[in-house]
């Protein structure tokens, strides 16, 4: 009787895979070595410094502008032994192995990464370390250090901490928060033990990260693609490895002022009056507001959408609507997506013109949307035709209709939906929609993100729902459709600091959460502290989201806090910088801002906004949150009590018009003034305020510009203007 050594979860998900067996030297390229296999040629070379490529190419494919940095000339030393070749620049290496085909990465005496090393008692690898499925499929199997983590990978809503999980990259119209299925993916990980991973590809990618029933002690990738493409990264931090990242694949741009203010939204204001009264009540209670949205239905004609124009009944003159708006100080944010109702007539026109997918057959492709039992949650929509962005045409169409748009004066627009590209479609540069699928969420983004810049005014930007590699360079994104309750909220503020660590700089949440009732007030004042402390703050969801909702002490409480994300405004307009030049999202995760301190990893509803602030949102009724504050010295915002750092701190009796909020030592926080608009600010930067606290220290204030800093004695002096006031945190 034959003993059976592998399980049959590990031989099932091997089912059709080709071992690569081995590879063998050609001749040196530069930055490394090209090999022969049974796959075709393979190229390992450094693509910069701490950045290695590794590229099988079986045939050309469109890589759709993924990357955005050129290689660059990288010294290397290429060491042969009798069974390898190690490719070297400094202290960071990659070992090729010929027989059996596998890798090692290393960072000077450090071993990084290497193959897989989970061998069954017959002395056989438990997946292959390289195999192929007719070069239309990879896997790749790497070995993970027992509790070595794993973070990025998008906008997950779960852990963020992707150890023992499957994790698929995969863009869906996920409908909420509540499973591993998102709006945004990135098949770009990283592990504090000091690599990253990025597989270069539009397809899907499946990673089992420690999956159990697969391998707890491997990193197993599966690539849907005809070449298999990835980038390996190498950096003392995360923060550098993101920083590696978005100089390959671009960094986030500067943003408007503006957006910094409040965002207001509901599903949906049903008419013009409708929403100017939300307006001048506002700016009668004396609530600052910058944006207001005219979501999906409202604004146009649901049975014939999208073609850019104005229901006529409801809006017969949108210039004269918007002049009302601009009167307010309030810009306006309308709502698309890039379909076309079978049932307008443009439809025909697009379809004939060549500007929409296709089936097999070569007709347009239709698109039916949601199934029961969702269809009662979301607008009716109509079957529907998608535009081609693939066909540079139809891309030009597209863009160049937003004019009329951003001549009537609109400032933004919020793109939604992108992830609906069937499988079976097939695009005008001759992809599947199985390989445009989640790349079109990156053009759909871009194309709208360039028509801003070409007929907006001033900086442009979009606010997208989807996206995939490189979409942070067209920002920035929300989190999608959370559920109004405390889970819908906690995912949320995962959402967001997963996406951070995936490249994603920018990044808001939807407060009070997108369906479902939203009837608990405590709920709503908790919300809207977390997303006051965000890159960005909008109020939406189905239903009226304003803040008198629950009446005046909610009101009051709510009305606090968006003042003070208003006098927040230059600290964040300040973090900015660090996204523009060193890849960093505003908010950060404890694993990417304290890659040493193990102890923090595990508490992922807490987060540092920039540098200098530690807020612990509460995620749960009966005002409790347990925060782990790092090492060093923390001033608590509120109170002013200093606490040490390295340990657990539970607040019992958090009063609901606060959520603790810490300032850490070293940093400063400027405070603008309280203003209706960013329009009072005049476009600048304006501090009234300067909160320091403990000993300011020059690296950890590089971007407070209203610190002048001199040298005295060898000890750096700091003064400030005079006309802004300071408070001065210190030891009691």
């Amino acid at each position: 009787m034959k003993c059976e050594f592998l399980d049959l979860e590990s031989i099932h998900a091997q089912i059709g895979f080709q071992r690569m067996t081995s590879v063998k030297p050609n001749h040196p390229i530069p930055g490394g070595m090209r090999f022969f296999s049974e796959c075709g040629p393979l190229d390992v070379y450094f693509y910069a410094p701490g950045l290695i490529r590794f590229n099988f190419q079986s045939k050309e494919v469109f890589d759709y502008g993924l990357l955005v940095a050129e290689k660059s000339e990288v010294d290397c030393e290429l060491i042969k032994t009798g069974s390898s070749v190690i490719i070297q620049s400094a202290d960071v290496s990659i070992e090729i192995i010929y027989s059996p085909f596998s890798i090692k990465l290393k960072k000077g005496d450090k071993k990084l990464l290497e193959s897989i090393t989970d061998i069954s008692m017959e002395g056989k690898p438990r997946f292959h370390p390289f195999a192929h499925k007719n070069s239309e499929a990879w896997q790749m199997s790497l070995a993970l250090k027992s509790g070595e983590p794993l973070f990025g990978l998008g906008e997950k809503f779960g852990k963020l901490n992707h150890r023992g999980e499957m994790i698929t990259s995969w863009n869906y119209d996920a409908l909420g928060l509540n499973s591993e299925r998102c709006y945004k993916n990135n098949p770009f990980a990283w592990s504090p033990e000091g690599w990253g991973i990025l597989v270069h590809t539009p397809g899907r990618v499946v990673h089992a990260i420690g999956f159990a029933p697969w391998s707890h002690r491997s990193y197993i990738l599966r690539v849907e693609d005809s070449n298999l493409d990835f980038f390996f990264f190498v950096g003392d931090s995360p923060a550098e490895i993101l920083d590696k990242y978005t100089d390959l694949t671009g960094k986030s741009p500067e943003l408007p002022l503006w957006s910094y203010g409040v965002w207001m939204a509901r599903a949906y204001y049903q008419t013009a009056d409708e929403l100017l009264s939300v307006v001048k009540k506002m700016r009668e209670k004396q609530i600052p507001l910058d944006v207001i949205l005219l979501d999906g239905r409202a604004w146009h004609k649901p049975e014939t959408r999208f073609d850019f124009s104005w229901d006529p009944d409801r809006y017969p003159d949108p210039k004269a609507f918007i002049k009302q708006l601009d009167d307010l100080d309030v810009r306006l944010c309308l709502w698309e997506y890039p379909y076309i109702s079978t049932f307008n007539p443009l439809f025909s026109e697009l379809a004939s013109s060549g500007f929409l997918l296709k089936n097999k057959e070569g007709f347009p492709y239709v698109h039916y949307w949601t199934p029961e039992p969702y269809e009662t949650l979301l607008p009716q929509l109509c079957p529907s035709g998608i535009i081609d962005l693939t066909n540079p045409k139809a891309y030009e169409w597209y863009r160049d209709k937003h004019k009329d748009l951003f001549d009537l004066g609109v400032a933004v627009m919020k793109t939604d939906f992108g992830e609906s590209v069937p499988d079976e479609a097939i695009a005008y540069n001759g992809d599947s929609g199985e390989r445009l699928h989640n790349v079109y969420s990156l053009l759909y983004n871009q194309c709208v993100y360039e028509a801003t810049t070409l007929y907006g005014k001033g900086k442009p930007m979009v606010w997208g729902r989807s996206g995939w590699t490189g979409s942070q360079r067209f920002p920035f994104g929300w989190g999608g459709d959370p559920q109004s309750d405390w889970e819908g909220l906690a995912a949320s503020i995962r959402g967001v600091q997963s996406w951070g660590m995936s490249g994603g700089s920018f990044s808001a949440h939807d407060i009070g959460g997108w369906y479902g009732t939203l009837k608990d007030p405590e709920l709503f004042v908790r919300w809207a502290q977390a997303g006051v402390m965000c890159s960005h703050t909008r109020f939406h969801g189905v239903g009226e989201r304003e803040p008198w909702i629950f009446g005046p002490e909610v009101e009051a409480i709510i009305t606090e806090w968006i003042r003070f994300r208003y006098r927040l405004i230059p600290y964040v307009k300040g973090c900015e910088k660090e996204a523009n030049q060193a890849g960093l999202p505003v908010v950060r995760s404890m694993a990417l801002a304290f890659p040493h301190e193990r102890a923090a990893w595990s508490f992922e509803e807490q987060y540092l906004l920039g540098e200098t602030l530690l807020v612990a949102p509460i995620i749960q009724p009966g005002n409790q949150v347990s925060v782990y504050l790092p090492k060093g010295n923390w001033y608590h915002l509120w109170s002013g009590q200093l606490y040490q750092g390295g340990q657990e701190v539970s607040f019992t009796d958090v009063p609901l018009n606060e959520i603790p909020v810490f300032g850490r030592e070293g940093t400063c926080l400027p405070l603008g003034p309280v203003v209706q608009h960013t329009g009072q600010l005049n476009e600048i930067e304006v501090v009234e305020e300067l909160w320091i606290f403990g000993e300011p220290q020059p690296d950890l204030c590089r971007n407070i510009s209203y610190l002048q800093w001199e040298s005295i004695d060898g000890k750096s002096q700091f003064t400030t203007p005079q006309e802004v006031k300071v408070k001065h945190f210190r030891p009691a």
